[in-house]
């Protein structure tokens, strides 16, 4: 029997061929969903989707790019909240 830990839908199943032909059941956590643009709810491009534990890990460069609002609108909704506050 399955560790009790592994029997709910936390962790996804992988089937894995071992080197010695077995097919068996690996558990690996799940990645959470997408990161969404704030302004059009499009998921961003240029932020990686790990766990919490990865993303400490990862150096700040990596963890959303490099542009004013990046890691919170995305491209065309940065371009259009600047040019509004240009106006302004």
């Amino acid at each position: 029997m399955v560790s009790p830990r592994f029997r709910s839908r936390t962790f996804r199943r992988v089937h894995v061929t071992t080197p010695g032909g077995n097919r068996v059941i690996h558990y690996r956590r799940r990645k959470p969903s997408k990161a969404e643009c704030g302004g059009c709810h499009k998921p961003l491009s240029g932020v990686p989707r790990e766990t919490a534990k990865v993303m400490q890990n990862l150096p700040k460069t990596h963890k959303r790019p490099q542009r004013p609002f990046g890691g919170v609108l995305c491209s065309a909704c940065t371009r259009r909240t600047i040019i509004a506050k240009s106006r302004s």
